[in-house]
């Protein structure tokens, strides 16, 4: 009998608090849980019955029955909490955004190379049904038509095929808009230099995963314009990125003026609309010529960290990590940072080189 992986989660915040619930909802049970403040993490086990707790929350990283930790503090406490889990060959998933910059995802990925174990983002998107449903759709279709044996070649898609979802050929632009309403309080995590705060790491993170997910390479074209914050933050961003096929992506994120998550992605024939996109279960496909509308679903918007983490066991049980999309998190980081280095905004305590 396959034994169970044991969970153990660095924070007790909001991601934590889902985290628990959706392993409950899988029917497990979290394995431990560590915190700075020892009280909190003393209530998050009363609250869900976590089998340990540790005084000293170091202490979970050389914990023998720990398998994989899910860490969700702040991004720029991350990588010193990566090291030592991977330097103790534990398997972390961490919540986005995975690093600061591409240098610590480097070093992240050589260690977890090093000790054999897996090191992933907790990034929703690339665990969504929708969009592995997707995905396999413009793949599907990028002749422009689909072979006369499609339902049996794309198992995936059949349902969606067979209710007559067009072929859409190959994605041509994609427009992302992510804006939220934050306090202006720069002392808060949003505009906080000294937590990393700002729009890119906070929220474009999400739009650049979802261009990155439908280009076919990574962009090598990247202009952008920015306002900052007091603080020296990014408050919002307009970023345009082109790849060597051409294709292209425009992305608006704001931190206090409110936008709808709106993702389209226009391909030869039709494009696809997806709203509230980092946790989607529904897109309406639009066929070009006709502008016939049809609404596909899959998956569901409540089970998103139970995707993240059964892809996540998966790849620790078979080896196999092509559903943690760990190449597309690293191209997301480049885009990221160098972005960060043309706007000159550095991280208290950073290193870039």
């Amino acid at each position: 009998m396959e034994r169970n992986l044991n969970w153990a989660v660095l924070g007790t915040g909001v991601i934590a608090n889902e985290m628990a619930q959706a392993l409950k909802a899988m029917g497990k049970t979290l394995y431990a849980v560590g915190n700075r403040t020892h009280e909190k993490a003393v209530t998050f086990v009363e609250k869900y019955q976590v089998a340990k707790v540790y005084d000293d929350f170091h202490e979970m990283f050389t914990d023998p029955d720990v398998d994989v930790i899910y860490i969700t503090t702040p991004h720029n406490t991350h990588i010193g909490f990566v090291r030592e889990a991977l330097k103790n060959k534990k398997h972390v998933l961490c919540e986005k955004s995975i690093t600061l910059n591409s240098l610590e995802l480097e070093e992240a990925l050589a260690l977890a190379k090093e000790n054999d174990v897996i090191f992933a983002e907790a990034m929703t998107i690339w665990h969504m049904p929708l969009y592995k449903k997707l995905w396999e759709l413009i793949d599907a279709g990028k002749t422009g038509t689909y072979a006369s044996n499609a339902n049996e070649e794309h198992e995936e898609i059949a349902d969606w095929l067979a209710a007559g979802v067009p072929a859409l050929g190959k994605v041509q632009m994609i427009q992302l808009n992510f804006g939220s309403y934050k306090e202006y309080n720069m002392k808060n995590r949003f505009f906080n230099m000294d937590l990393a705060g700002g729009a890119l790491l906070d929220i474009g993170v999400y739009a650049l995963s979802i261009a990155r997910s439908f280009m076919e390479s990574k962009p090598d074209q990247v202009l952008s314009q920015v306002k900052f914050a007091p603080t020296g933050a990014d408050e919002q961003a307009g970023i345009l990125l082109m790849n060597k096929e051409a294709q292209m992506a425009t992305l608006a994120l704001s931190l206090h003026s409110k936008q709808p998550k709106r993702a389209v992605i226009s391909c030869e024939n039709g494009y696809i609309e997806i709203m509230e996109y980092p946790r989607a279960d529904q897109a309406v496909i639009v066929e070009a010529e006709s502008g016939v509308r049809h609404t596909v679903n899959a998956g569901e918007t409540k089970k998103a960290l139970q995707y993240e983490m059964k892809d996540m066991e998966q790849a620790i049980k078979t080896g196999d990590v092509h559903k943690l999309k760990i190449s597309d998190t690293k191209d997301v980081m480049d885009i990221m940072t160098d972005l960060r280095k043309k706007w000159n905004m550095k991280y208290p305590g950073e290193s870039w080189e």
